[in-house]
């Protein structure tokens, strides 16, 4: 039995006592608690009464005894106001059988729920808690399960206990059981003596929820702990911005308004964490004199190696591709010639020839300027010369579409590597990978970590190429790395300019073109890009989900599951990729009766359901899952408390109930997420409301998305603007720096 205390109003009379059986969880707030729920009591038969508060931990099935009082809502009538309540053990055959098949225990559904009680009867729980290695003796239970069921019910009451404490921290259920999930029974004795750990090791809890725990313990405002803390924080907040570091007057201003400390205790805890090396400072150049910037120290660690590996590799002696040093480029040529038909323009010509002969480069260019025949030339020369060529991508997508353009297996930089639980790569520069021709495409999602791993993992005297369109949107983690490098003069590169003539008679070609040079897209008289002008946001939603369900369906023969992907300028807001994503699936993916679902949070996982991950997530799958791959939902399961999604990789990944904080919807993908894949069709909501991330690489990254249609829905204002409007300022970056 577990007493959960709710946050009662101060000064009022003790309250009244409701025993009841939780039948269903309305609605509940992951982050406060606050919870809407349907319960029965032995008075009121069938009917089901309405209990509000905070239910932390409640699951449906379970017994309860609340305490709090009654109340009447004008909107939803007479109701129970929780302030705190019991779990109590079910006393009746029925009562236990319901409580064990609601999903509360992990391995027990309702058929063996049946089988465990029909078999134990009123001595099950008993069981179960003293004697677990009798379950063996129930038709169908062997071993494996009986072993997952007893440790699934210890941990159950182990997550209670510690909700208990936690809760009158402030922390949400699901928080609750990350925590426990993380340190275990050193639980509550972390968040009581370091709740600043908790931001760095926990996924979900950063600076501001441990800063709400600290201050709940104890720990002082101005605590040079918090401090610190507040300090690494504000250079974390910075990092998911994109920047390698930030300049210390920078940090010191952002860091005084977040923690509300005066700036002087900033300066001082900033040098102590310094001399501690939680972070680095560096003097660097800037544009109006030198700079003290300042590190996280992972990212000061990655920039300054990937600069050394890319130097290494740019003058060692040895050529792993010796033969094309002196080879003869008109024969070499000719016999490419002869076997694709097609003739190289001047700058392709020039990027193959600079792609066999350097050990770095790099190749960029829009759409339609040949960048891919370019790579496929590349590769085709080199592999016959019996070059070992490796290609890779960021993304599955971007892989699988590498593969089919060049007809040579790619991976993406995941996978190449092996990565191993905790990130760290099987092959770097103690074990390089054997490869003589590394060709790296979509590298403008490249982030500075993930560019560091990979060229480290590169032996002397292989050449790599990086392949990219540099005026796409810049990677979603820290860095841009493609643009620095195109910035520094110690790295050869080609920028491919002609659009070919067949290019040219697309639309989304040339309207690429048109937004990239800061003109507006032609929207009339075309049979691949369109415009349905709407100004109001809420009609703008509803529009993007018909055209995408129903009415490119009918004109173009299209997939809406499979072909066609809404791409939103930001997650929030009525147009937004959130909201989208409830109405598409209402449309494409409804509830019916006897299909298995999941809520999660304000989410309805569904088989069928299209969806990303969020976090990257090394210890799932064969080489890890990373933010952004995507899947589909092929399988739930509610007594093993599991969804199933096979990704783009064609990978099965399984996911724990408690572990779909980790995915999201993905009918609508905010133009960020989408980077590195390419989809048949793409409709675009453009709306005022969401002025702030209307910039032209947005727009420019979203058209490019599309191989065959672009629909963009919405408001000819915005769309304006987001021509206009060239965008933020450059990173924080020192790369280029670096390699000078």
């Amino acid at each position: 039995m577990v007493a959960v205390t709710a946050n009662a109003a101060p000064n009022r009379p003790p309250g009244a006592v409701l025993e009841a059986v939780l039948e269903r969880l309305t609605y509940v707030n992951e982050d406060t608690g606050y919870t809407v729920a349907r319960v029965a009591t032995s008075r009121s038969g069938d009917e089901l009464l309405t209990v509000v508060g905070a239910l932390l931990g409640a699951q449906p099935g379970e017994s309860l005894r609340l305490v709090g009082r009654w109340s009447s809502h004008p909107k939803y009538g007479r109701q129970f106001e929780v302030e705190s309540y019991t779990t109590v053990l079910p006393a009746t055959v029925q009562g236990i059988r319901r409580y064990l098949g609601s999903g509360l225990v992990k391995g027990i559904g309702p058929v063996f729920a049946e089988r465990i009680v029909e078999h134990f009867g009123l001595d099950t729980l008993r069981v179960i808690e003293e004697e677990p290695g009798r379950l063996v003796e129930v038709p169908g239970l062997g071993p494996k399960r009986t072993a997952k069921i007893t440790a699934a019910w210890e941990e159950q009451k182990a997550i209670k206990e510690v909700m208990v404490f936690l809760q009158g921290v402030g922390v949400s259920t699901s928080l609750a059981v990350r925590i426990y999930k993380q340190y275990a029974e050193e639980s509550i004795a972390v968040v009581r003596n370091e709740p600043y750990r908790l931001a760095a090791d926990v996924w979900g809890i950063g600076f501001k929820t441990a800063d709400t725990i600290a201050r709940a313990v104890g720990i002082p405002h101005d605590s040079p702990e918090r401090v610190k803390a507040g300090l690494q924080y504000t250079l974390s907040e910075a990092t998911d911005d994109g920047h390698c570091f930030l300049p210390q007057p920078q940090l010191v201003a952002d860091a005084v308004k977040i923690l509300d400390v005066p700036g002087d205790l900033v300066g001082t805890c900033l040098e102590t964490l310094a001399a501690e090396e939680g972070v680095v400072r560096e003097t660097l150049p800037g544009r109006d004199g030198p700079v003290t910037a300042v590190y996280l120290v992972p990212f000061h660690r990655a920039e300054t190696a990937l600069a050394a590996a890319l130097t290494r590799l740019l003058h060692h002696r040895a050529d792993r591709m010796p033969h094309f040093a002196g080879v003869d480029w008109s024969k070499a040529l000719a016999w490419l010639h002869a076997r694709t038909g097609t003739t190289l323009a001047a700058e392709q010509e020039q990027a193959v020839r600079l792609a066999l002969t350097s050990k770095v480069a790099v190749l960029t260019g829009g759409p339609g300027c040949g960048k891919s025949f370019t790579v496929r030339s590349i590769v085709a020369l080199a592999a016959a010369k019996q070059a070992k060529v490796t290609l890779v991508a960021p993304t599955g997508r971007a892989a699988k579409r590498l593969a089919e353009l060049t007809g040579h297996p790619a991976a993406t930089v995941h996978r190449l590597l092996q990565l191993r639980p905790g990130g760290e790569p099987t092959f770097d520069r103690d074990n390089p990978l054997d490869v003589d021709l590394l060709v790296v495409d979509e590298a403008s999602m490249l982030d500075l970590i993930l560019a560091n791993k990979l060229v480290k993992a590169v032996p002397p005297g292989a050449h790599v190429l990086l392949v990219g369109d540099v005026d796409q949107l810049p990677s979603v983690g820290a860095g841009e790395v493609l643009r620095d490098l195109l910035a520094a003069d110690a790295v050869p590169r080609v920028r491919l300019t002609q659009v070919f003539r067949q290019a040219a008679q697309s639309g989304v070609v040339v309207n690429a073109h048109r937004i990239n040079a800061g003109k507006p897209p032609v929207t009339t008289g075309l049979a691949d890009f369109f415009l349905f002008p709407c100004e109001d946001t809420d009609a703008t939603a509803a529009l993007t989900v018909d055209v995408a369900c129903t009415r490119m369906p009918a004109r173009f023969g299209l997939d809406p599951h499979r072909d066609i992907q809404v791409l939103a300028p930001m997650h929030r807001g009525p147009a937004g990729a959130g909201a989208l994503n409830g109405l598409l699936q209402q449309r494409l993916t409804p509830g019916r009766d006897g299909l298995p679902e999941r809520r999660a949070g304000g989410r309805v996982f569904r088989i069928g359901d299209k969806v990303t991950q969020i976090r990257n997530n090394y210890d799932k799958g064969q080489a890890g899952v990373f933010n952004g791959t995507l899947g589909v939902i092929t399988a739930l399961s509610t007594d093993e408390q599991t969804l199933t999604v096979r990704t783009d990789e064609d990978e099965s990944i399984d996911y724990d109930f408690d572990e779909l904080d980790e995915l999201a919807h993905a009918y609508a993908m905010t133009i960020h997420r989408s980077q590195g894949s390419e989809y048949p069709a793409v409709v675009l909501p453009l709306t005022t409301s969401a002025w702030m991330m209307l910039q032209r690489n947005l727009l420019y990254t979203a058209v490019t998305r599309a191989k065959k249609i672009v629909v963009l829905v919405g408001s000819r204002r915005a769309l304006a603007a987001a021509v206009r409007t060239v965008g933020a300022g450059r990173r924080h970056t020192a790369l280029t720096h670096r390699l000078a």
